[in-house]
């Protein structure tokens, strides 16, 4: 019998017989239990009750029972944030550890390079987190008893949870949190070693804030890292395009659709499908992550669906009319779709016999019927194995012959398969093999117009916080009044230096400087430590990174995003997508 099932009455007035001073003794509570029908399971979990001495007070226990009553079966169970304890445990120690007197705490995130050795990052995500997490009252009463009793059981010692502060931002500040950060427009692409976004308190006895914040918005290296991840291939894409004869660049010609997301299932939880989703769609418009579309919707203000996909097979729909029948699971492919894009999986047993024999021959009167009249359709065939680039050499090869009558050749040469007829490699495809693919089929005569990219892990799991090397780093302390610099320079790795003082990103444009204000690292262990200069300009020449409050603020591209708990800027999707593009990529064009 179940917990729910129990009459409660008679079990209580059975243990009172047996209590002595309002306790039982734990192995008798369990044997009293299973004898009177409780499950095994429900029986044993009575021991989180235990005392030291062995026994189970029957109140204690009537009102776990009483609980454990009230709570649905089989019901699904849901996560309830704690902003409190969206952290790493070690932030809890961190308030008793800064300097006596600290009053403000100042600090930045930027990427600090690339290990792939890219120049730039696509700024992307952080509003998500804001309008998530941070918005309005997130410091309750209740999430600070729950985060005050797991401390206590997570450490060994009391004292570190600092309950007195959340409680001080619940009394005078509604549970709102005394914070100001500023950030670069989302979607602007800017060079690496950029200060991205700064925070500091806005309540001096908040101090110890900001850095316990750090966990939760570092993690804004994902979406940027995804952004800037498919953005790359975007070029790759567009650069071979152009190469090979393309002249046709607004929605939906171009690079709009030439990256498909296939990554919902290869990411570690939906949040992550949901947030690296969106950060593809700043660059296309083709997806299968239906998270996307919701977190675009809800967080960037998307009007509609942001992304777009198409009925398409899976290898159970294929192989499940078994081989003899694979030329009829394709007809059907064709028949219940007869309109439209409709995209099929062609390897389950032969790829090169599918595309000579079936699509080229006994189906290719329905494929090239689907243009006809007002009416519009394109058979997208799809390899799913073998090696990329050799295998899409061959399908183009073997289609364009099949299909020859209607090839067109590109102003540049290249063969063009006829507009019902498109290829999809959704196998193998990263920001490596892309253009590997597209090189070596504009080396062997074909546009790059007759290929669709299909990417899932690579796009949106494949990539870490050290691919872009994030980090977040204080960089002033204001203390009994007096703000000074604060930075890391350790001797073992120079590229963890970090930058001085209140920070303003600038165009170098916009700001005059001498040659000695140009910041210089520290060569040796003997040279100055944080070096020297406060000009951190972008290897580019762009911008720079003017620290220890010697910028101009009137120049600064950091804008304010959120004080106090209101969000104060609240980008689109259409701003982002606009800012992100590339030159004469979809979001650009005009008319």
């Amino acid at each position: 019998m179940s917990v729910g099932a129990m009459d409660l009455q008679p079990i209580s007035e059975s243990l009172q017989q047996l209590a002595v001073d309002g306790a039982v003794e734990i192995e008798r509570l369990k044997q009293v239990l299973l004898k009177i029908g409780m499950n095994g399971s429900d029986a044993d979990s009575v021991l989180q009750l235990c005392q030291s001495d062995g026994k189970v007070q029957i109140s204690e226990f009537m009102a776990w029972l009483s609980a454990k009553q009230s709570q649905p079966k089989h019901q699904c169970v849901a996560w309830n944030d704690n902003l409190i304890l969206a952290t790493d445990s070690y932030k809890f120690s961190h308030w008793k550890q800064y300097p006596p007197g600290t009053e403000y705490v100042y600090s930045y995130f930027e990427s600090r390079g690339c290990d792939r050795g890219w120049d730039n990052v696509v700024f992307f995500g952080l509003q998500y987190f804001l309008k998530r997490y941070l918005l309005g009252t997130v410091i309750t009463r209740e999430k600070i008893d729950e985060a005050a009793a797991l401390c206590s059981e997570h450490f060994n010692g009391e004292g570190l949870f600092y309950k007195e502060g959340f409680e001080y931002i619940l009394e005078k500040h509604g549970g709102k949190l005394p914070i100001s950060i500023k950030a670069i427009p989302e979607g602007m692409v800017m060079p690496t070693r950029t200060a991205l976004f700064t925070m500091v308190n806005t309540d001096p006895k908040c101090f110890w804030l900001t850095n316990f914040l750090e966990t939760l918005l570092v993690q804004v290296w994902y979406p940027m890292t995804v952004c800037t991840n498919s953005r790359y291939q975007k070029l790759s894409i567009h650069q071979e395009l152009e190469a090979t004869g393309n002249d046709f660049w607004a929605i939906p010609g171009g690079s709009a659709f030439k990256l498909h997301d296939f990554g919902f299932r290869g990411v570690s939880s939906v949040e992550s499908a949901a947030l690296g989703g969106a950060a593809h769609l700043v660059n296309f418009l083709g997806t299968d992550t239906v998270a996307a579309l919701l977190c675009t919707k809800k967080y960037y203000h998307a009007k509609k669906a942001a992304g777009f996909s198409i009925p398409a097979s899976e290898h159970s729909t294929i192989t499940s009319w078994g081989v003899e029948g694979e030329v009829d699971a394709m007809k059907n492919m064709l028949s219940q779709y007869p309109q439209g894009l409709v995209a099929c999986v062609s390897d389950s047993f032969d790829v090169f016999k599918a595309c000579r024999d079936y699509w080229g021959s006994s189906l290719k009167d329905m494929i090239k019927g689907r243009i006809s009249g007002d009416r519009w359709g394109r058979l997208v065939v799809r390899p799913d194995s073998g090696d990329p680039t050799e295998t899409c050499v061959q399908i183009l090869s073997i289609l364009c012959e099949q299909f020859k009558e209607d090839v067109a050749v590109t102003n540049t040469g290249h063969k063009l398969l006829p507009p019902y007829l498109r290829v999809i490699q959704g196998d193998g495809v990263d920001f490596e093999s892309v253009p590997k693919i597209l090189g070596a089929l504009k080396d062997a005569g074909f546009a790059a117009d007759n290929m669709v990219f299909g990417s899932g892990g690579a796009l949106l799991q494949k990539l870490n916080r050290d691919t872009f090397k994030c980090a977040f780093k204080c960089s002033e302390i204001t203390v009994n009044g007096t703000p000074r610099d604060v930075f890391k320079d350790p001797i073992t790795d120079k590229g963890k230096a970090s930058k001085k003082g209140r920070l303003t990103v600038q165009r170098a444009a916009d700001t005059t400087g001498n040659e000695e204000d140009k910041y210089r690292p520290r060569k040796d262990e003997n040279g100055t430590p944080g070096g020297e200069g406060f000009l951190h300009y972008t290897a580019d020449g762009q911008y720079v990174t003017v620290a220890s409050g010697k910028g101009d603020p009137t120049k600064d591209l950091l804008v304010e995003v959120f004080r106090d708990g209101v969000l104060l800027r609240d980008w689109t999707l259409d701003e982002v997508r606009q800012r992100a593009d590339i030159p004469n990529g979809p979001f650009s064009q005009t008319g």
